[in-house]
């Protein structure tokens, strides 16, 4: 069973804490994902073994938390990761995103610089919200916007995804990829060579993008988008224990 928090926001957001030794690991997930799948449980099978204190938890609109997913953007699932950092864990972090949680990674190491000692990513998708939808909408799709409020694009995962008028403005104001970014820290990023959600000209341009003394783009070959497969869940642990 999960627990829950209470967000200043008025949120439920669900959660997972694992005690243990820091620095804390904290799994971000994806764009209507939750903290049930492969990667979020094998981190934390993995954390238990160490006896490394581990948190994994959704957004709201996403699994177990309040919320539909339609009402809510990168801001507020920002707000979301910062309550459950401050709430539910002490000291040093490793932060670990996965695909829209790379970007909320990212936006997390900015937030809390302090506290970030290492990160990793997944497929990372930072400012998709500009460069992946609005960058690729048609003159229809933009004028639904406008008139509708949103717009239904398909997904290879499941029922279409409602992406709404607010979630690209307040997206812009979340942008990382615009501003110098520092990542003070060891930084590992993944991404997969068969990844149809997040292109590897993007895991590029972060690379290119970041600052960090210690970082590094590793492609998996044939890997997809998820990188849920045994050899790719190596691949992730050896990430996390290089930056710890």
């Amino acid at each position: 069973m999960a627990d829950f928090l209470e967000t200043a926001q008025g949120r439920q957001i669900a959660y997972h804490k694992t005690e243990g030794a820091g620095p804390t690991v904290v799994f971000l997930g994806g764009l209507k994902s939750d903290m049930e799948g492969t990667k979020a449980i094998h981190l934390e099978t993995w954390c238990k073994a160490r006896g490394q204190a581990f948190l994994r938890f959704d957004y709201s609109g996403h699994g177990q938390s309040s919320g539909t997913f339609e009402e809510g953007a990168i801001g507020d699932w920002h707000e979301d990761t910062l309550a459950a950092i401050d709430a539910l864990s002490d000291g040093d972090l490793v932060v670990v995103g996965s695909s829209m949680g790379g970007w909320q990674a990212l936006l997390l190491s900015k937030a809390r610089a302090g506290r970030v000692k290492g990160l990793v990513t997944i497929a990372a998708a930072p400012d998709f919200t500009e460069d992946g939808y609005w960058a690729n909408f048609s003159d229809a799709q933009k004028e639904a916007l406008d008139t509708i409020g949103h717009v239904e694009l398909p997904s290879d995962y499941m029922e279409p995804y409602i992406i709404t008028k607010r979630m690209i403005e307040d997206g812009r104001n979340h942008l990382v990829l615009r501003d110098p970014l520092p990542l003070p820290f060891p930084v590992r990023f993944l991404q997969g060579t068969n990844d149809t959600a997040v292109t590897r000209e993007t895991a590029l341009r972060l690379l290119d993008h970041a600052e960090s003394e210690d970082m590094r783009l590793t492609l998996v070959r044939d890997g997809d988008h998820s990188l849920s497969d045994p050899r790719s869940l190596d691949l992730i642990t050896q990430a996390i224990t290089e930056v710890m």
